[in-house]
């Protein structure tokens, strides 16, 4: 599925897709940072390897995983972890992200027709042995659409399917785009659509699902108790490498193998999946108490003289992000509507308090260099959908002051007061995190008093991160802005995220202009890759100019893996496989 899972905190650029940040000042850093990534590997050595053993898995988190195991109604990034033994999408991909033959399924896009065929492999089996069928697939679009799951991930890019905008609404019983040719039992299915998009050639596209859910096991549970249903808690069938075994609500996950896995039989006995507090981690990796574990960035001094473990990394597919609530979802209409009258509808407001962030400071107390600051909401490992020439928000506490001047925001005693004269209070919705979590935010919040803003934590407190995103995601009143983090989709298209019909886009910004270059970027005339660089382009301009939300930090995702262990690698390529390739060497 596309585009985004939500995560995790400001602070800690690991486990939830975090935060991060930089030192330098130009963005010509972004390409730098992207070079000294390759100081480190992204596979650990090559071994002859044996039969058995347990490898424990780190979790990294404060707060229990929610453990809903059904990628259509999991958000967090801390489920898709826990899920990650037993999960296995439809697709593999090459280093670029593009579906190959290779994995549980293959895809035909039929540009002519307006088709997308996905045909399944014989012998790709549920781990209660039963085979993957054509209706399985179909039921993952169900799940998606129908409003009684509740279900986060139905966006404006599925309905492109022919009927599923029907069936979302309740005007139609089933998806009318959906054809089962060979029946529910076959192994083909093929979507009808009103329009082709130039994304779905690649993973993470948004426009198809690319995972499954076993029908014949879920049939008889109604949507609405899906996802409170045990078989999707406690019990869940994957036709991945490992089955769940065991299960301690929110704290950890057992896998043993699928001995129906259509790739072979995996090589370890039991894979278990640990929550660990982010505070922790250092020490757990240093002890091994895990075999694999994600390194908190702003811990790498303690954590790097760990013995015993093969560091490899990567630049992930994400960010953290400023971003500033203008208005709200209409779960009616399924629409985000946008309140003019909000607090921090002003233009000149945002922008003076991205200039006022010394995000570039931060990196280099807190983070040890790891995290580093973006120009732009399209990261750079996405090519030359990356606009390398974008400025952003460069720390200037003198221009800042200047905007706020200009566009009246004048000084009254030590505040300052809306353009009306009235009072100007802001309340800054903040995530706990780790141990450097709190520092980090409360040197913000001293940044924009610096400015003569009155801006002040939500409830005076940081927030647990389930708390967190309920009051984002409802629209909570009294939250004026926020930080946040995304892990994106290997398809760069932004919409999922920031269209008027994203339940995502948490900012609830809409506006014509962006509307147009969202459709833009996804168009027909889009095929024509150098088209869309251009208007991916256009878009990170509008977006900096705008600044409802504003980039502010991607990082190194370091990974320390046990020594004695071989066939774990960071490879997109592998992605989808890596829990059947690791095992112990000989």
């Amino acid at each position: 599925m596309k585009k985004s899972k939500i995560l995790g905190s400001v602070g800690i650029a690991s486990l939830a897709a975090l935060t991060l940040v930089a030192c330098g000042k130009s963005n010509d850093n972004n390409a730098e940072e992207v070079k000294k990534a390759s100081k480190f590997p992204t596979d650990v050595p090559k071994k002859a390897v044996k039969q058995g053993g347990t490898v424990k898995l780190a979790i990294e988190s404060d707060s229990p995983f929610t453990g809903i195991f059904a990628s259509e109604l999991s958000t967090t990034k801390t489920d898709s972890d826990v899920a990650e033994p037993g999960k296995e999408s439809l697709f593999d991909v090459d280093d670029d992200y593009k579906i190959n033959d290779k994995g549980p399924a293959t895809l035909k896009i039929n540009r002519k027709n307006n088709t997308v065929t996905i045909t399944l492999k014989k012998g790709v089996k549920w781990s209660d042995g039963k085979q993957v069928t054509a209706k399985d697939m179909e039921f993952s679009y169900e799940i998606l659409a129908n409003k009684a799951t509740k279900s986060q991930r139905y966006t404006a890019s599925l309905q492109n399917i022919k009927g599923l905008k029907e069936y979302h609404e309740g005007k139609a019983k089933t998806i009318s785009g959906i054809e089962l040719p060979d029946g529910e039992n076959g192994l083909t299915m093929v979507l009808h659509y009103t329009e082709l998009k130039p994304g779905m050639y690649n993973s993470g596209n948004g426009y198809f699902s690319e995972s499954a859910e076993p029908y014949h096991y879920l049939k008889d549970v109604p949507f609405s108790k899906l996802m409170s249903s045990d078989k999707i808690r406690k019990k869940p069938l994957y036709f991945g490498p490992y089955k769940l075994d065991k299960l301690v609500r929110g704290q950890s996950a057992t896998w043993v193998p699928n001995k129906y896995y259509w790739r072979g039989k995996p090589k370890l006995d039991k894979i278990v999946c640990q929550v660990v507090s982010t505070n922790s981690t250092t020490q757990a990796i240093k002890s091994h108490k895990f075999d694999v574990a994600k390194v908190i960035n702003s811990q790498w001094k303690q954590t790097k003289d760990a013995k015993g473990v093969n560091f490899i990394a990567k630049i992930p597919l994400s960010y953290s992000y400023l971003a500033f609530k203008v208005g709200k979802f209409d779960a009616k209409t399924s629409k985000n509507v946008m309140n003019p009258k909000s607090k921090m509808s002003n233009r000149s407001l945002r922008q003076a308090m991205a200039y006022a962030m010394n995000i570039d400071q931060v990196n280099k107390k807190y983070n040890s260099d790891l995290n580093f600051h973006i120009p732009t909401l399209i990261p750079a490992p996405f090519g030359d959908y990356f606009d390398k020439d974008a400025k952003g928000y460069n720390y200037n506490l003198k221009k800042a002051n200047q905007i706020l001047d200009k566009a009246g925001y004048k000084k009254k005693g030590k505040w300052r007061v809306q353009p009306n004269g009235k009072p100007l209070k802001i309340k800054f919705l903040g995530m706990a995190g780790s141990a450097v979590q709190e520092p980090i935010i409360q040197n913000y919040i001293q940044q924009w008093h610096k400015i003569g803003l009155n801006v002040s934590l939500y409830n005076g407190r940081l927030i647990e991160i389930n708390s967190f995103y309920d009051k984002v995601q409802n629209d909570d009143p009294g939250v004026d802005m926020f930080m946040g983090s995304w892990s994106l989709s290997s398809e760069p298209s932004p919409a999922d995220i920031y269209n008027e019909g994203a339940p995502f886009n948490f900012s609830r910004f809409v506006t014509p202009e962006n509307t147009k270059l969202l459709n833009e970027i996804d168009s027909q005339k889009a095929f024509d890759h150098k088209y869309r660089v251009e208007k991916f382009h256009e878009w990170q301009e509008y977006m900096n100019k705008e600044a409802y939300v504003v980039p502010v930090n991607n990082s190194y995702e370091i990974t320390a893996v046990n020594k004695k262990l071989t066939g774990y690698t960071l490879k997109p390529s592998h992605s989808n496989s890596i829990w059947y390739e690791v095992a112990y060497a000989k």
